[in-house]
């Protein structure tokens, strides 16, 4: 094989194995846009005999093939991992909300030492002041 053409081909095959990689570490919570660009849709698979129960459900990309490139995702997993972001990020905020108490204590009692040490400028600068004119007469 030539050199040339088998970098070009080594090239091609790391590329396609990173989007592999890319598409299954970016498949998280409900996706909104393909690895590709497509559109996602809500995709309802067809049981071959009748059911009461509707098929599978899945988030799938409006370009899907087979080929690992683009999303085809179970929606029972989309919305699990969706609702465990949630959960985490309202953790989060019940977090900051409990602390909102403890800031604005720690800000009154800042702003009590900032008197204070206002208070001590004024002070100094009046002495310093009084030291200039004692020094230059």
């Amino acid at each position: 094989m030539d050199p040339a053409a088998e970098r070009r081909d080594t090239k091609r095959n790391i590329e396609y194995n990173n989007s592999l990689r890319y598409v299954a570490d970016s498949e998280y919570g409900i996706p909104t846009r393909c690895y590709c660009g497509g559109r996602m849709i809500d995709e309802v698979q067809k049981k071959e005999e009748y059911d009461t129960l509707p098929g599978k459900r899945f988030f799938t990309c409006i370009n899907y093939e087979a080929d690992g490139l683009h999303y085809r995702q179970p929606w029972v997993t989309g919305v699990q991992e969706e609702i465990e972001k949630l959960s985490k990020r309202l953790e989060d905020a019940e977090q900051v909300i409990k602390e909102v108490p403890i800031l604005n204590k720690q800000i009154e009692s800042l702003e009590e030492q900032v008197k204070i040490l206002s208070g001590q400028v004024d002070a100094l600068t009046v002495q310093v002041g009084d030291l200039e004119m004692v020094c230059f007469d």
